[in-house]
């Protein structure tokens, strides 16, 4: 079976050696779109053999990705974007599956680098070279909808997914995200799409999430709530697709979040509670179980939030906020041996975690450990010197005033 990588791009000089480097000797062939780049990102491309064709873009990511998909020879496609990276581990599982002849998509996990929240999503991402298959929508652009059509026409086929984290995006981190302008760019596409498709469940969603991170929490909760009622609407009576489960979760999901917000507690864990009763590929779960978690905690519900915690790290043993917040919730019954084993391990899924090691500095203290409590406190100061400058200031004047620290 031959592979094809197919990717478009626009001014990634930065990133794309890094995404190239990681599908070496994996794929067979590599299809690049770029849509008007004024940096090196076409001479970087051909340098790792890519072929190269031109696109003038049109503020539509659909049709420029469905206009890279022409220029494809293999039998399967792998959809990467620039900021992203293809995980050495998952190479043997993936190139198994698409050996298989029973599969038409096969989805992928994808993970946040640097998301304390939400880190996992799955993306249909690996498809089959069929001649129906096309992207939809401008923004967030998917193949899903395209691939359920042909289920209905060629019910042979079936959809698979691999287990393990296949894809690092780094593009959804603040410093990307103010570089390239993100926020505003989806605002605007996603707007203009949603004013010819009003009940489109998906980009509900998108938007309404979008709106609420960046403030405008009414017009976020009414269009989340608009998506639910559409995507409820289409399971009555059938049995719905399994991406449309992923829909109505990440409506929920959002939906606690904006109901946090407002500080209307029992609204956000309800919909929280909804999310994790959906059956979706538990990795997914992860922030909908830690959230709540949180908002048990700081209703008092102390034990149900620890066992959201701890059923963050059934799901995810790496996960560093489940190490992190088991840890404090272990503090506050006063389980300090198990605070930190929960601590250490926090720091060591991320060593760069300042409040993992502050908070072992408090739990060392409490046990006696001076000196390890020193070391603690010494190491999230080097941290938040890099990350938090005031709070640095704030925990050196701290110890300073219990006599810790030298003036």
């Amino acid at each position: 079976m031959k592979l094809s990588l197919c990717m478009i791009v626009k001014n990634e000089a930065a990133t794309l050696p890094k995404c190239l480097n990681s599908v070496k000797g994996v794929v067979d062939e590599i299809i690049i779109l770029d849509t008007g780049s004024s940096d090196r990102t076409p001479h970087i491309a051909q340098e790792f053999g890519a072929k190269v064709y031109h696109f003038e873009w049109c503020n539509d990511f659909s049709a420029a990705r469905n206009a890279a998909l022409q220029y494809v020879t293999g039998d399967w496609i792998l959809v990467l974007d620039a900021d992203e990276t293809l995980t050495t581990s998952i190479v043997p599982q993936m190139m198994s599956a698409i050996q298989s002849e029973e599969y038409l998509l096969i989805n992928l996990v994808r993970q946040e680098v640097g998301a304390e929240q939400s880190p996992y999503s799955l993306v249909s991402r690996l498809f089959r070279n069929h001649p129906q298959i096309h992207f939809q929508r401008p923004y967030h652009a998917l193949v899903d909808d395209s691939v359920s059509a042909i289920l209905t026409q060629e019910p042979q086929w079936q959809i698979g997914y691999l287990q393990g984290i296949a894809i690092l995006h780094k593009g959804y981190q603040k410093t990307a995200i103010a570089q390239n302008n993100k926020y505003a760019k989806a605002q605007a596409t996603m707007e203009a799409f949603l004013a010819t498709h009003p009940d489109d469940s998906y980009v509900c969603s998108k938007l309404g999430a979008l709106y609420v991170q960046i403030g405008k929490i009414d017009q976020g909760m009414n269009l989340l709530y608009r998506g639910l009622n559409q995507a409820n609407s289409l399971d009555q009576g059938i049995t719905p697709a399994a991406e449309n489960y992923e829909i109505v979760y990440e409506l929920h999901y959002h939906l606690g979040i904006a109901h946090s917000h407002l500080q209307d507690t029992q609204e956000a864990i309800s919909h929280y509670q909804a999310a994790i009763k959906l059956p979706i590929y538990p990795m997914l779960k992860l922030g909908a179980y830690n959230n709540l978690g949180n908002l048990l905690k700081a209703s008092g519900d102390i034990n149900s939030a620890k066992i959201a915690y701890e059923t963050t790290l059934k799901i995810d043993p790496n996960f560093v906020m489940g190490h992190y917040n088991l840890g404090m919730i272990c503090k506050t019954l006063g389980l300090f041996t198990d605070a930190i084993a929960c601590y250490q391990k926090a720091i060591r899924c991320n060593p760069n975690y300042a409040p993992a090691y502050q908070n072992l500095g408090v739990v060392q203290l409490k046990v006696g450990n001076v000196q390890a409590s020193l070391t603690a406190f010494q190491n999230a100061i080097l941290l938040y010197e890099q990350q938090n400058p005031a709070e640095a200031n704030r925990l050196r004047q701290g110890l300073r005033e219990m006599g810790l620290m030298k003036s």
